[in-house]
């Protein structure tokens, strides 16, 4: 089977250095230095995970970003040769997390302010044509560390939708927590996004219900329609919501090895299967395939289209 197609999948926000260490079990006393046997330093952040994931797998893709002045940009810059060019250069220091992994596998997340913060709807809008070939999507990722875009998300996925554009959001965590500001915040944009992407967590958070089902039930009834709201589960699969009706995907055991950008991988093969006009459960199955292959491997690798799940009869 062929999956070529003319569509474009832009993912847009987050892009900047992550060093990652570890294992750490106990936050060290004030005052001491701790020695970790693990380091790595690479590109990351949510939109930036996403983006590498489509290009080893090839897929037709823009990062939409920005970038910094300082001694980190060019290095991050040249892991995205083909989208670099359009980025806006800001007089300020390259946005860095330190991500310290811990032994069941969960991890904590120590970010800067820096070039992240100042990314605008200009910048965003500017990277963008002004109208959509049939089936591009539009990915917005990172939303609370973009402190100078999240304010005007209404108006840019409004703008993105009048566009003709597909409309994705992954939140992510605010560092406020889920408050009633943030809340109110996220529900004037909801109406002009399609497809909401969290974890369970978040969808715990951002929906405020009693149960992960009513969360994500209330969120998906918010949305504008055209889409639902995806929960990735981790080792339990992914799901989605769509008004009243839901479909659940289970995954296949693996042994973990890293799962920093596991959700940012899933994005890339959920919204990949979308692209090419394949049907939901194809969605959910290609999202679990990409993050599960990530999560699994070091170095870290994707599938090729060979390995993502298809019916006998298409192949």
């Amino acid at each position: 089977m062929t999956i070529d197609c003319n569509a474009t999948l832009y993912v847009a926000g987050n892009v900047n250095a992550d060093l990652i260490m570890g294992t750490l079990d106990s936050w060290p006393q004030r005052g001491t230095e701790v020695m970790l046997p693990q380091s790595e330093l690479r590109p990351g952040g949510s939109a930036g995970n996403c983006a590498l994931a489509l290009e080893a797998m090839q897929v037709r893709h823009r990062a939409v970003a920005n970038q910094g002045n300082d001694g980190l940009s060019a290095w991050l810059a040249g892991y995205f040769p083909n989208s670099a060019a359009h980025w806006r250069r800001y007089a300020c220091e390259t946005s860095v997390t330190v991500g310290i992994t811990h032994s069941d596998h969960e991890r904590s997340f120590l970010s800067n302010f820096g070039h992240v913060a100042q990314l605008s709807a200009d910048d965003v809008l500017d990277q963008i044509p002004l109208r959509a070939a049939p089936g591009d999507i539009v990915l917005l990722c990172g939303t609370f560390l973009c402190l100078a875009l999240s304010s005007h998300y209404a108006a840019l996925l409004e703008e993105l939708q009048r566009r003709g554009f597909i409309t994705a959001v992954d939140t992510g965590w605010p560092p406020q927590g889920w408050n009633t500001a943030v809340r109110q915040q996220v529900a004037q944009w909801l109406p002009y996004c399609d497809w909401l992407l969290l974890n369970e967590a978040e969808t715990l958070g951002l929906g405020a219900a009693a149960t992960l089902p009513e969360s994500a039930r209330q969120l998906a009834g918010a949305l504008s329609g055209r889409g639902g709201c995806v929960v990735k589960r981790g080792s339990a699969g992914a799901a989605c919501w769509q008004g009243a009706h839901w479909l659940e995907q289970p995954a296949t055991p693996v042994t973990v090895v890293d799962t920093i950008g596991a959700g940012d991988s899933f994005n890339a093969g959920f919204l990949t299967a979308l692209l090419h006009q394949q049907p939901l459960s194809r969605a959910l199955q290609w999202g679990i395939a990409v993050a599960s292959q990530a999560i699994s491997t070091q170095p870290r690798r994707y599938p090729g289209w060979q390995q993502l799940p298809f019916s006998a009869e298409e192949r």
